[in-house]
């Protein structure tokens, strides 16, 4: 209380014009992926937290991580609070990291971490996890809400007063709302999810909340026995997975993550229902969105599905979450009811109104480029989209209502 007193006293407050900001000092992990999500790198007195399920991979990146910091000579304490020295070493050398610069301090006491912390005076210290560490000062259990940002608050305070970058493991539940990094997000200064499915190879981290640089930004990794191997060229990856032989009810649709254009395929699947109500699955679309299609696909086109069965999946168990992939999800349905096969060198982007025109997206240019680098010779995109320059080597389609799209997309290959 007498230090909070003391920095009340002194603060006062500032004009803005008077205000001098300083260069933020940023250090590179060489992780390339990793830096693009940080916004460059991990900034020097900074508190990040990177949440995610168990087991998908958060701490094996940040002991890669660590590795990697200790190579630009910087000091790592790497605090372990669910596993042993033994176990993290095991894991170490798994991952071929053997630095001189890496402290690995298996401890769950707040206070005898904040005691290390002062005493070996690190660059970077990792917290593994924040769901186990505990604090003198509260009552309850580690891993309880007031444990929780107890010690995050302390965390903070550390890394503010003694310019240290500190990272902070966080696991989250399948809602991610009960004593997890939910109830801290405000606290951080950067906060990044940990993504995919623990059974298949890819991972992506995303850029949630950066207060020194872009949200959203997403970092893709494949996971190897020897660690996660950063994925440089991610739309050749999901891509390659696509089949040989076009099938009907497969389309391709240009997403955008961030800064990056990413190219993925959906499919679709329509099959008449053996039950009273027809089903509606969706993995990886939001499944409100494609009930919206179908409800526009109906009443503005007539295509009745109301006693069929509707299955919509985007391959590589990535999520796609903006409405520019709606055009590309109604292509896959209508094609695959019309059991026609869509123009594979045909990239789509756009989204659907309820009255069944089509919205312009955003980055338009830079999804049309990012299609023609790979080799696809047209691109369906809304025609309320304008090209501040024209882009060669691929063809442009300009479309504005979904009928339109569905005659220039699939009406010439019935």
């Amino acid at each position: 209380n007498s230090v909070h007193d003391e920095f009340i006293n002194k603060e006062k407050p500032e004009l803005l014009k008077d205000i001098h900001i300083g260069e933020e000092v940023r250090v590179s992990t060489n992780i390339s992926e990793f830096d693009r999500i940080l916004g460059g790198g991990l900034v020097q007195g900074s508190l990040v937290l990177i949440a995610g399920d168990p087991g998908i991979g958060k701490s094996t990146i940040l002991l890669q991580t660590s590795g990697q910091l200790c190579k630009n000579n910087k000091k790592v304490l790497y605090v372990s609070a669910e596993e042993s020295a033994s176990q993290l070493k095991l894991r170490a050398q798994r991952l071929s990291i053997n630095s001189d610069n890496l402290y690995v301090y298996p401890q769950t006491s707040m206070e005898s971490i904040k005691a290390q912390i002062e005493d070996i005076a690190p660059d970077i210290v990792v917290i593994d996890s924040i769901q186990a560490i505990y604090s003198q000062n509260v009552a309850s259990s580690a891993g309880s809400v007031s444990q929780i940002r107890e010690c995050t608050n302390l965390l903070m305070h550390i890394a503010k007063s003694k310019n240290i970058t500190v990272v902070v493991i966080g696991h989250v539940t399948k809602d991610g709302n009960i004593a997890g990094p939910k109830v801290l997000e405000h606290m951080v200064d950067t906060v990044i999810y940990f993504e995919g499915d623990k059974y298949k190879s890819y991972r992506m981290l995303r850029s949630m909340k950066n207060r020194f640089g872009n949200t959203s930004e997403v970092g893709i990794f494949e996971m190897h026995t020897d660690g996660l191997h950063e994925v440089k060229n991610p739309n050749e990856l999901f891509l390659n997975e696509r089949s040989q032989v076009a099938a009907p009810g497969s389309a391709i649709i240009v997403t955008n993550e961030g800064t990056r254009p990413l190219l993925v395929e959906i499919q679709a699947l329509v099959g008449t229902t053996p039950y009273p109500a027809p089903r509606r699955v969706a993995n990886g679309v939001d499944t409100g969105r494609v009930l919206q299609i179908l409800a526009v696909l109906e009443k503005r086109i007539g295509l009745n599905l109301s006693k069929q069965d509707v299955y919509v999946n985007v391959i590589g168990g990535i999520d796609v979450n903006e409405p520019a992939a709606d055009l590309g999800i109604a292509l896959a349905i209508v094609t695959c009811v019309r059991d026609v096969v869509f123009d594979s060198h045909t990239a789509i982007v756009g989204e659907i109104g309820l009255s069944g025109e089509i919205r312009a997206v955003n980055h338009i240019e830079k999804r049309i480029t990012e299609a023609q680098k790979l080799g696809f010779k047209r691109i369906i995109i809304p025609a309320a989209n304008e090209l501040q320059e024209e882009i060669q080597g691929i063809e442009v389609v300009k479309v504005k209502r979904i009928l339109e799209a569905i005659t220039r997309g699939v009406g010439n290959k019935e």
